[in-house]
């Protein structure tokens, strides 16, 4: 498969992989490593916003690029702001085949 420049180069250099922990430190889960696809979301917060933001993720490049570039796009942002673009928009940033 070919991958995009973007991808590659998240996923190649993995910004933000990691844990955090800690008190102010809050993590979140999804997938399944069993099915071949995780992504773990770890956030330091402090009033309400997104002081440190790091991921571990076990899945093809393009959702460790996608997580990695996530955590980076986090810092700053308030806890309850979703995701800075939508899943489609994300899906066409990183050319990320339907299958």
């Amino acid at each position: 498969m070919k991958y995009s420049e973007l991808t590659l180069r998240y996923f190649e250099s993995a910004p933000g992989a990691g844990v955090l922990s800690g008190a102010d430190a809050f993590r979140g889960a999804a997938g399944s490593r069993g099915r071949g696809t995780w992504v773990q979301f770890d956030l330091q917060v402090s009033s309400g916003t997104i002081q440190a933001a790091r991921f571990q993720a076990l899945g093809c490049p393009h959702t460790i690029a996608v997580a990695a570039w996530v955590v980076e796009q986090a810092i700053g942002r308030g806890v309850r702001t979703a995701l800075p673009e939508t899943l489609e928009d994300l899906s066409k940033r990183f050319a990320v085949p339907v299958e």
